[in-house]
This record gives C-alpha cells, sequence and structure tokens, in this order.
C-alpha cells in the first residue's frame, strides 16, 4: 500500500517537473514567458469609446447670425425711414403703402394669399427708386410691434442695398444657392434694429442673374416661406423689362410692389412690364418722385390691384 502511495507522488512529481498540468491544481505561468498584455490598452480604448460617444451625444452649437451695426443717422439724413426719427411726410406714406401688404401677409387680407409674406419689390426699368422702396418698406415693418422682417437684396446684377446701409458685401443668397452646406443663418445678418434682418447678395457669380430662375432658388423659397412664415420677407429684385430672371422671381411671390418714377417711365414699359407678372394675384403699384403740391414738392402716389386666380389683373397709379 506504501509502494503504491511513494510511487503516485513520484509519478506527480515527475508530471510536475515535466510542465505538464496536473488535474485538480492550479496553473502557475512563468511571467516571462508569457506573452506580454500592452498596459491599459483596455482603459484607453474605452476612454476612447466614452470620448467619441460623449461627442456623438452632445449638441450640436447652436448657429449665431453675424451681427451690423446700421448707421442710422446717415439714413435718416438721406431720406430714409428710421425707428424713433421724428414723424414725416415719409414715414405717414410708407405707414399707408405697408398696411394692406401687412394684412395680406399675415391672413387678414380679403382673401387668403399664399405665400403672402413673399413681397418682391421691382420696377419696369433701372433707376426708378426700387432700392429705395424696398429699404424704406423694410424699415417701416420693422417698427411694427408684431412682425420681424428679413430684408433680400436679390438684385444680383446690381446689388446696392448694403452700400447704401453703408455696408460691406458679405456672403448671401449666391452662397446659399452655389453651395448646399451653407444655412441661411450662416450668411443672415442681424441689425441693430431689432426687428429686421439682412440677407445679402453674396459673392459675385459670372451666371448670378440665371441663379435666380435655377431649381436651387425654387427650393430657397419655398424653405423660407415655410421656415420663416411669421417673418415678412421683402426682396430688391432686378427691373422686369431686363431679365427674365426677375419674371421667374415674381411667379414665386405673393405680392408684388411695383415703383414706377413719376415723368420719366414710358406708359407702354410700364404695361410690358405688368404683363410679364400677371400671374401674380397681388399687385401694389407705387409712383415714385410725384408732385404732391407746392414748389418743389415730391412724395409717393399708390395704387392697390388685386386679381383672382381666373380673373384679368386690375392695376391702378393715383398721385397723391
Amino acid at each position: 500500500m506504501t509502494s503504491s502511495i511513494e510511487k503516485a507522488a513520484q509519478r506527480l512529481e515527475q508530471l510536475r517537473n515535466a510542465g505538464t498540468p496536473v488535474p485538480g491544481e492550479a496553473v502557475h505561468l512563468d511571467p516571462t514567458s508569457a506573452p506580454q498584455q500592452t498596459k491599459s490598452s483596455l482603459p484607453v480604448a474605452e476612454s476612447l469609446f466614452q470620448s467619441s460617444k460623449s461627442a456623438e451625444d452632445a449638441p450640436s452649437p447652436k448657429q449665431v447670425s453675424k451681427s451690423v451695426q446700421v448707421d442710422l443717422a446717415s439714413l435718416a439724413a438721406a431720406g430714409f425711414v428710421t425707428p424713433n426719427a421724428p414723424r414725416s411726410a415719409t414715414t405717414d406714406q410708407f405707414r399707408v403703402i405697408k398696411r394692406p401688404l401687412l394684412d395680406n401677409a399675415t391672413g387678414k387680407g380679403a382673401a387668403l394669399v399664399a405665400n403672402g409674406n413673399l413681397i418682391m419689390v421691382t420696377s419696369a426699368m433701372p433707376g426708378e427708386g426700387k432700392s429705395f422702396m424696398a429699404i424704406n418698406l423694410a424699415m417701416s415693418m420693422a417698427m411694427e410691434l408684431n412682425h420681424t422682417v428679413m430684408l433680400v437684396d436679390a438684385d444680383v446684377a446690381r446689388p446696392s442695398v448694403m452700400s447704401t446701409l453703408g455696408l460691406p458685401q458679405a456672403r448671401g443668397l449666391l452662397d446659399l444657392l452655389l453651395d448646399p452646406r451653407v444655412g441661411v443663418s450662416d450668411v443672415l445678418l442681424r441689425t441693430n434694429i431689432d426687428s429686421l434682418t439682412l440677407l445679402p447678395t453674396g459673392l459675385p457669380h459670372q451666371r448670378a442673374t440665371e441663379l435666380l430662375a435655377s431649381d436651387a432658388m425654387v427650393a430657397l423659397l419655398e424653405d423660407m416661406s415655410k421656415r420663416y412664415s411669421d417673418r415678412i420677407i421683402v426682396f430688391d429684385s432686378p427691373p422686369l423689362l431686363l431679365t427674365t430672371e426677375a419674371r421667374a422671381l415674381a411667379s414665386h411671390m405673393g405680392q408684388i410692389v411695383m415703383v414706377v418714377q413719376a415723368e420719366k417711365t414710358l406708359q407702354s414699359q410700364v404695361q410690358h412690364a405688368l404683363s410679364t407678372i400677371e400671374a401674380c394675384p397681388i399687385k401694389l403699384m407705387v409712383l415714385n418722385q410725384a408732385r404732391t403740391g407746392g414748389v418743389g414738392a415730391y412724395g409717393y402716389g399708390h395704387g392697390y390691384g388685386y386679381e383672382h386666380t381666373h380673373g384679368r389683373a386690375r392695376s391702378a397709379a393715383a398721385a397723391a
């Protein structure tokens, strides 16, 4: 019995010496012969994963529009409507001009107007005062208590809104049309007038006018009318008789303000221009620099045109 136990013990010792695993005993590995695991590799991987996960879960930073300062004193001296300026004949005239436009934009007019918050200011020919009208109209509307206004310089061939306001040109409308990665908030400019923002023409482009009639422009207008449905958007557009792109732009507007310079624009030009925007249901015609009585006194005359979908356009022009 003893010899059998001794033999078994000797056999176990031989197995241990040979490195053969013995059932029932823990295996002790030599740290010098075992493959070395990279220290802290697992914690580093976990750290990277957690960092990546945190970055994905973190909310993206909100885009903030750039802010610019408009020289209101210089604008007022040049005859523009500005907030807090003393009451004048010009401010009173623009109160009258803007009222039906605001009513249509907010659904308070005689009938519901599709895209009523998209208002295009244009003329038959250059030099009739459309940009002056667009800026004053936007300024006057921004003075309302319950409305915010976006002024878009869409006269891409001859932009003048930014220079008139004393501001440098910046990225804007054309950049939105050319680069799908650019968003409206990237190029929109906040001003020192709380309720007024600006969308410049953007960087010059050799096919700028064609871009106004592009599918990208149609998509942008649809997006703006929905995303900014509570905002009045005023477009200073090219003259109607200079480019067909202005007519394409007009087809997406809810309302059009057509500026006619008194004693300069030919009646045939006015009639031709009106014929190009027959599809637009709401047209307001403004007679610029009309004599209002007294030597050298000038002002605005305004007429209001309304057209149902199946009716003929009716336009009026009346000297004040």
